[in-house]
């Protein structure tokens, strides 16, 4: 027995005006597109629908579109490309607490200060002398998380605020999948320090996502994911649809697997596709 009905493109082009799709897991893993992804995008461009990418990147919605762009997806087959970078910049730059100047430790993949960097603050690289933490990207394929606890012991105990702008506890990296940003923002919480979480399933990326459009109805918005805990919960929370694609961090669980996360995580998707493909049935 599924967790859900199964659906197909088409049918959803038949019932849903505006889609939020996710990038990883869905369009594309790290090593490239998904087949088929670009032709189904093709297909609700075709059909007049409206397309935001929506992904619990730290990087901003413009550096991720030019990447996309780089791996072959046509720029014409989405209005927006909406990121918790994105969110966390707006949430950021409108605080009074933070200011130009203030002391930033990022934890990143590849070196990553982009959040910091427009925000105007000073990058450091010691925890324990920073102002805030930010949390947007991990390196666990060839770092270990009792590294990254080492880093952080020092500026949770000074109880510096912490920022994730990725919340995925998990993610794709060469083919398996290990441990995001969100499972290290878990463990500076272990470590008594306060963190704030931006992006996926929180309200303020599907808000800011949705302000894009105009006069978008609930009900004709459906959510597309590969994460029960984030693309599944956020989208039930906001009262959307939602369909869960058997590629991504899911691919391999089993439907015993999937209803105890529907269960823990108190979220069921409206609809099971195989993948995000015009050819899914």
């Amino acid at each position: 027995m599924t967790i859900a009905p199964y659906t197909t493109l088409a049918a959803l082009i038949d019932n849903y005006d505006y889609f939020l799709i996710d990038q990883f897991g869905v369009l594309r893993d790290d090593e490239g597109a998904y087949d088929g992804a670009t032709a189904a995008l093709r297909v609700l461009k075709e059909h007049g629908k409206h397309v935001i990418v929506l992904s619990n990147s730290g990087r901003s919605g413009e550096y991720n579109t030019e990447r996309f762009v780089r791996l072959g997806f046509e720029r014409s087959l989405f209005e927006h490309f909406v990121t918790s970078g994105d969110v966390a910049f707006e949430i950021l730059s409108a605080s009074p607490e933070i200011g130009q100047g203030m002391k930033a430790f990022t934890i990143s993949g590849g070196g990553d200060h982009d959040l910091a960097d427009r925000l105007g603050l000073t990058n450091v690289s010691r925890s324990n002398e920073a102002d805030l933490i930010i949390i947007s990207g991990s390196e666990t394929e060839k770092i270990e998380l009792d590294d990254y606890r080492r880093q952080l012991a020092p500026a949770a105990t000074r109880r510096t605020p912490c920022f994730c702008t990725n919340p995925d506890i998990h993610k794709l990296a060469g083919g398996r999948t290990v441990p995001g940003a969100g499972a290290i923002a878990r463990i500076y919480e272990e470590l008594g320090g306060k963190v704030h979480w931006i992006g996926k399933p929180y309200r303020e990326i599907y808000m800011l996502a949705i302000s894009r459009w105009t006069n978008a109805e609930a009900g004709r918005i459906v959510c597309i994911g590969d994460s029960i805990e984030h693309d599944i919960k956020g989208a039930g929370d906001m009262g959307l649809a939602s369909v869960l694609v058997r590629t991504g961090i899911l691919a391999a669980a089993s439907q015993q697997e999937l209803a105890e996360l529907t269960r823990r995580h108190h979220a069921v998707p409206s609809y099971l596709m195989p993948c995000f493909s015009v050819d899914a049935v």
